[in-house]
């Protein structure tokens, strides 16, 4: 049986690596190590396992699962929830909020500082039209991913992000110790650092390549599903281990950034600040190379799964080019609303899809001490849909809440979900419905004992 090699685990695992890895992921712990200060070792903690932990589940769960794609596993439940949950995951992780956000971070951080107040719409509007033209070129020879991210893009992002973490390490403008954490983090680090990890998609994201990744294994020689499986994982560890060292380094130099810079909750701006304190003028360009490399990359893996998964979602539609063409310009058009407005109405799809992905992932490992039953699965997703949907209330901006008469029910929502204003409300009702779940199914297997047990999850497709 054929087995991957430690150079082709290695090149699968920084491709894993290249396409989890965006600006976003720059962006967020910069800004969580700025604002939560001394406590920075206590919200990486919560960081780590939202940001690295569940997308390495995530891309373990698929593997394991040997399902075709998220569509499949996402089925277990019901075809029509499958059919919900792939789309909104895509669409989430796609032309909606993260390809649009790969753009104008690059453009924020990258060029917004050297053009002048006149010339930023004009300016922004030629960055993505350029950024999406070398995504969509990229994106239309998906059979070269591995070459192009895991061989080309990922290690010139490597080099240049190296040369600025290290600048910074060896020389601290100030004492991580000496600075207090400020707003929700003075509170609850390790709460308030989970919940940043939502904002890198990249549980969200694991579900979503871990597709492309069986398929280059695939391409590989292996054959064998288990091996398969195994690789996936294998390739996975030391992915997750590479983002884990750099989230972390990352958050340092947010922290240490105290001593130099005032608080600024823009992540992307504290990065320029300590490239251009470290660099001067060349600061700015090698902030401006690290970034657009980090985002080209992302771009470009998730525009080719998404079309992927669209061309299997829809078999009768359009073709791969046509879905790719077709995202990018999508993309390309939410890009110029600006960074601000897609990260404000990015968050409450988050706080609504992270539990459901959550769950699924959960219920995916352990499915095998319930058979992946149908009723275990629809009661625990049924119910922690319906309790994130509170979640996602509490999220929107406050002009939305007020125009859609949510403020009551966030209120309500507040006092009588456990853990609701810790944005966990979904936690308790999801246990619950396991429960139900569990206890149902074990009501229905009392009569006949000796009969083969039914209910599994890839009945009904």
């Amino acid at each position: 049986m054929k087995k991957l090699t430690f150079r082709e685990t290695a090149a699968v695992a920084s491709m894993l690596f290249g396409l989890f890895f965006g600006a976003g992921n720059l962006i967020f712990p910069a800004s969580m190590g700025q604002l939560a200060g001394r406590s920075v070792y206590t919200a990486a903690v919560g960081f780590l396992i939202t940001g690295v932990g569940l997308p390495l589940l995530g891309v373990a769960a698929l593997g394991i699962s040997q399902e075709d794609g998220l569509l499949g596993l996402s089925s277990r439940p019901g075809r029509r929830y499958g059919l919900f949950f792939t789309c909104a995951l895509y669409l989430t992780i796609g032309p909606f909020f993260a390809i649009p956000r790969c753009a104008t971070v690059s453009y924020t951080v990258g060029i917004q500082r050297i053009l002048p107040a006149s010339a930023q719409g004009a300016g922004l509007a030629v960055f993505s039209l350029l950024f999406f033209t070398a995504v969509l070129l990229l994106s239309l020879r998906p059979g070269e991913i591995l070459t192009w991210v895991g061989k080309v893009l990922n290690p010139l992002f490597l080099c240049f992000l190296v040369v600025l973490l290290l600048r910074a390490l060896l020389s601290p403008p100030g004492e991580i110790s000496a600075a207090e954490p400020l707003n929700a983090y003075a509170a609850g680090a390790f709460s308030t650092g989970l919940l940043e990890g939502y904002n890198t998609m990249d549980a969200l994201a694991g579900l979503a390549f871990g597709i492309i990744m069986v398929d280059v294994i695939r391409r590989l020689g292996i054959e064998e599903p288990a091996e398969v499986a195994k690789s996936t994982v294998r390739a996975g560890i030391f992915s997750a281990l590479l983002m884990a060292l750099i989230y972390l380094l990352v958050a340092v130099v947010g922290a240490q950034s105290r001593g130099a810079f005032a608080v600024s909750g823009n992540g992307g701006e504290i990065l320029a600040q300590v490239a251009e304190h470290y660099f001067g003028g060349a600061g700015a360009a090698i902030l401006a190379i690290t970034v657009t490399l980090a985002c080209l990359k992302t771009a470009v893996g998730l525009i080719t799964s998404c079309s992927e998964t669209f061309v299997k979602l829809f078999p009768k539609g359009p073709s791969y080019r046509v879905w790719a063409v077709a995202f990018c310009v999508l993309s390309l058009l939410i890009a110029n609303l600006g960074l601000e407005a897609i990260i404000a109405y990015s968050q409450p799809v988050l706080m609504f899809l992270y539990p459901l992905s959550i769950a699924l992932i959960l219920l995916t490992l352990f499915g095998r001490f319930f058979d992946n039953d149908r009723t275990v699965l629809r009661w625990t997703l049924g119910a922690t849909a319906a309790a994130a949907l509170f979640d996602l209330f509490r999220a929107l901006p406050a002009a939305a809440k007020a125009a859609l008469h949510l403020n009551g029910v966030v209120e309500i929502a507040g006092k009588w979900l456990p853990l609701a204003r810790q944005s966990f409300g979904w936690v308790v009702p999801a246990a619950l419905g396991l429960a139900v779940g569990l206890l149902l199914r074990q009501i229905r297997r009392r009569p006949d004992r000796g009969a083969p047990e039914g209910g599994g999850g890839h009945g009904g497709y």
